[in-house]
């Protein structure tokens, strides 16, 4: 994403503990072999309230950081955005009318997102991240809130780092200038940053570089108008000249149609029918110094060899049009690649039916987990991740499935994965319909979801099955049936 470790600019003493852990893990990432690019304001204040920890400015998004001090440390901390939170099974009380501790951090991060987008329209995306402390080993998101905006940490390179990727997805980068501007705004005292020390943040220099790709196309559009000039001799080349030039613009509709391949194909027939009065031109040129006698019988040949060639040429073009016809017949089994596509869509295995609601693969492993699945792919190289999500009907009863295929460079990357993976509480990868807002009516929650996992040499497969609507129990029979059965299930990305 950049070039440079994230700068830290400090602006004013925020007021949670978790700060000091908040600044060493910013000032920690682009340190290692990945690198985060960006600019830290410490202890900003975008909606004139309460400092925040830090907004991050970045190449391809902005991040809001507030500190939530917890009462003790913990080794598990459950927290859901929207409900109470637990910390290591003990529930977590913070004032009288708050959900959560983090109830009055959401509402600052919302006026924070609106300054934002008021001072920096299309600023691209906003996120947060709610760091507690003082220390959590283990911070359990349900899926529905870590496809959203919003992490709950406790802050180290490692998760911060995870955070960072996950949240600031822009499609290009934002220039120096815009980077300029959003920083005045959320920023005034901030000091003027060196044009140089941003592009090292990972800015671009422009907002926009398609202007010089658009200079070179009239360079490529002349080059055809050049060849058009040298047949000037004779008139007859000249007319098919002209009349090449009208077809250029119903060439573009033309393409989406089946009929160009036979258009195409008379087109050559012509000129084979041009070049045969140049070869018998020089036929008649002979007879002039030859007897009388010989010039009648040379007048007869290129009759016949023009007839030899019309027959030959009705037959070349009656074999091009069976050529074509039966060319048209095999674009037809081309669309088999397609319905091959379609068995996923509706599978029954063990008397369990599943209809696909989304499928897809990428490289960005980590980014699609959380908990210590998502530390764990941090520091493995992943190959690659597949993910489906497939509705279900168990016995009855609606369900959901979510399924994701990790493989590994080596079996024993795999391995290690797989164990960390089955451990309870330790996290796993989010599911994609859910993220990707493809479910079809209610949105399942897969808590308290059945898990089954296999290992096929370098590949780990993992499967979450819940009730929808919940809730659901891991033990539940019905559950822990689909689950073995989806284990089964094809995925294709």
């Amino acid at each position: 994403m950049g070039r440079g470790s994230v700068r830290l600019v400090r602006l004013a003493q925020q007021p949670s503990r978790v700060a000091e852990d908040v600044r060493a893990a910013l000032a920690s990432l682009g340190r290692g072999s990945t690198v985060v690019g960006g600019v830290a304001l410490v202890g900003a204040r975008p909606a004139d309230e309460r400092a925040v920890e830090a907004v991050i400015v970045m190449p391809k998004g902005v991040i809001i950081v507030i500190g939530v001090d917890l009462p003790d440390p913990a080794l598990k901390l459950e927290a859901p955005l929207g409900g109470p939170w637990k910390a290591d099974g003990w529930p977590l009380v913070h004032g009288d009318t708050s959900i959560n501790p983090a109830t009055d951090a959401l509402s600052l991060s919302a006026a924070c997102t609106h300054k934002i987008a008021d001072v920096a329209p299309g600023a691209g995306p906003i996120g947060t991240i709610i760091a507690v402390g003082p220390y959590v080993e283990t911070v359990d998101q349900p899926p529905s809130d870590l496809a959203g905006s919003v992490r709950v940490l406790y802050p180290t390179a490692t998760t911060m780092l995870a955070a960072t990727v996950s949240l600031a997805t822009a499609d290009r980068p934002r220039s120096v200038q815009q980077a300029r501007e959003l920083i005045a705004a959320l920023a005034p005292d901030a000091p003027p940053m060196p044009e140089e020390m941003l592009l090292g943040e990972g800015f671009s220099a422009y907002s926009d570089d398609e202007p010089t790709v658009i200079r070179e196309n009239p360079l490529v559009a002349i080059a055809p108008t050049v060849p058009v000039q040298h047949p000037g001799k004779v008139k007859k080349p000249a007319k098919p000249a002209a009349r090449s030039a009208p077809p250029v613009k119903p060439t573009p509709p033309v393409q989406h149609v089946q009929t160009p391949p036979r258009a195409a194909a008379a087109k050559p027939a012509p000129p084979v029918r041009q070049t045969l009065p140049p070869a018998a031109a020089p036929a008649p040129a002979e007879p002039a110094p030859k007897a009388p006698h010989q010039s009648k019988t040379v007048k007869w040949l290129p009759v016949a060899a023009i007839g030899l060639l019309i027959v030959l040429l009705i037959a070349a073009v009656t074999v091009a049009s069976g050529g074509d016809d039966t060319a048209s017949t095999q674009p037809p089994p081309a669309p088999a690649p397609a319905t091959s596509s379609a068995p996923p869509s509706s599978s029954a295995v063990e008397n369990i039916q599943f209809t696909s609601r989304a499928s897809a693969a990428d490289q960005k492993c980590a980014s699609h987990a959380y908990g210590d699945v998502q530390a764990s792919l941090q520091q493995t190289s992943c190959a690659g991740v597949k993910r489906a999500s497939f509705a279900s009907s168990i016995d009855g009863r609606a369900a959901a499935v979510t399924i994701a295929v990790v493989e590994f460079p080596d079996t024993a990357q795999a391995t290690a994965f797989k164990a960390a993976a089955d451990t309870p509480g330790g996290g796993g990868i989010l599911d994609l319909a859910t993220e990707t807002n493809q479910w079809q009516g209610e949105v399942p929650v897969f808590e308290g979801a059945a898990y089954q996992s296999s290992q096929d040499g370098k590949a780990v497969r993992l499967i979450q099955v819940v009730w929808v609507p919940g809730p659901s129990t891991p033990d539940d029979p019905g559950l822990v049936r689909g689950a073995k059965a989806a284990l089964e299930l094809p995925v294709n990305g």
